[in-house]
């Protein structure tokens, strides 16, 4: 991983637009920091398109996309894209996301066998606000469980026929064939018109966990916060570039860095 700061003036000259994870790449502590939402209000200034891509649940994207300065939002994992178009509301599902009411009854009898199995592990506060995938919470709320939990934990999930990523306090399980990156890439195509087959130094995508690796896999500009090097030993595929700060103040580091060479400074 090269420093944020080694982007160079020609790659940065490109960008089209920023995707970034929620928790823990904006956030610190579960607040959403003042230094990542200027940001993210600065690039929105400058033209750049900004586009959340989280695991967070339905209920939250619906507000995100209504209030944030954002070009739209990606959640539960790439399930559906919210947006704004001529003032309203606009979401699509992903084509290969399953019937919501159906999943949700296989995902509710998944949760009950994954508490039963391991003691402590919690269903997520916002799962009332899921369409498509459940939330088992880790690392949200005190006490913290550990990695190698949540690890087995997705190892249970997976067994059981779902996808299933770790987050930073998540670990996140569904039924059908998407993630974040697929949905990302339709909602850039969609609704951007970015082709990130054709353009893919046109979008850099900052994150900071395992359920950001096939971005980070997938693009050529990607970044992490420091405190990706948490999970250092568990991607495969890591980050192009990392931040100096970590969380929110890692996020407005590397937007400071690509605005300010997009303004020739």
């Amino acid at each position: 991983m090269q420093a944020i700061q080694d982007l160079s003036p020609g790659d940065a000259q490109g960008i089209r637009a920023v995707l970034f994870d929620i928790d823990d790449t904006i956030t610190k502590d579960g607040l959403l920091l003042e230094e990542a939402y200027s940001a993210i209000w600065a690039l929105h200034k400058a033209g750049i398109a900004c586009v959340p891509v989280t695991g967070r649940p339905a209920g939250w994207c619906d507000l995100i996309a209504r209030q944030w300065p954002v070009a739209g939002v990606v959640g539960e994992n790439g399930a559906f894209a919210y947006y704004m178009r001529e003032g309203k509301l606009e979401r699509f599902f992903h084509p290969a996301a399953p019937e919501a009411q159906e999943t949700r009854l296989a995902l509710e009898a998944l949760g009950r066998k994954a508490l039963g199995a391991f003691p402590g592990l919690r269903i997520a506060k916002d799962q009332a606000y899921r369409l498509f995938d459940l939330a088992l919470d880790f690392a949200e709320e005190a006490p913290d469980l550990g990695l190698d939990l949540a690890a087995r934990v997705r190892d249970f999930c997976e067994a059981e026929g779902t996808h299933a990523k770790v987050s930073s306090i998540h670990v996140n399980a569904w039924f059908g064939d998407y993630d974040k990156l697929s949905c990302a890439e339709l909602f850039l195509s969609r609704i951007l018109g970015i082709d990130p087959i054709v353009s893919p130094r046109a979008i850099i995508f900052f994150g900071d966990s395992p359920n950001d690796e096939p971005m980070f896999k997938r693009f050529p500009l990607t970044c992490g916060v420091a405190n990706v090097l948490r999970y250092e030993g568990l991607l495969k595929y890591p980050p192009t570039y990392i931040t100096k700060s970590p969380f929110g103040y890692g996020f407005a580091e590397g937007c400071s860095v690509l605005l300010n060479l997009l303004e020739g400074r």
